[in-house]
């Protein structure tokens, strides 16, 4: 099932890249992003306008958390590379991305593969979807979140 604007998120309790604890619903408005790979072109371009916009976001009441099949180890070398003051979660066996609906048949050059389909939902402080932005903005993403 696809999920759209008005669903409950998918539950999740795990422990982020610092080592903190993060859940949904969390009490807090959150912009949950997930992103194919760390340290690549749209990958990194997306995460640092969330970074650099992060103050404005949150004072508008946001937590921002990225998502990607990356380990913990290259989550934490990539957001030392570009001081992202934001946690990332490790999904190497896909389960949130499967949750969400974003694990999907891709192609490039002609190849099929599953990946990653760059998402980000906004969810609301009782863990209800309120916002899915599918054609993301890696360069101006955080003008994109409401």
């Amino acid at each position: 099932m696809k999920l759209q604007i008005g669903n409950a998120a998918p539950t999740i309790s795990m422990v982020d890249s610092d080592g903190n604890n993060f859940a949904i619903p969390s009490g807090k408005k959150t912009v949950l992003y997930f992103y194919p790979k760390d340290n690549t072109p749209g990958c990194t371009a997306q995460a640092c306008n969330l970074n650099e916009n992060l103050d404005s976001l949150q004072a508008k009441g946001f937590q921002v958390v990225g998502v990607s099949i990356d380990t913990n180890a290259s989550h934490t070398k990539f957001k030392a590379k570009y001081n992202l003051a934001f946690p990332l979660l490790s999904d190497p066996e896909h389960q949130l991305a499967e949750a969400f609906g974003v694990w999907v048949e891709k192609s490039m050059y002609g190849k099929q593969y599953m990946g990653v389909a760059r998402t980000t939902f906004i969810i609301d402080e009782n863990g209800i979807i309120i916002d899915i932005i599918e054609k993301v903005d890696t360069k101006n993403h955080s003008s994109q979140i409401h």
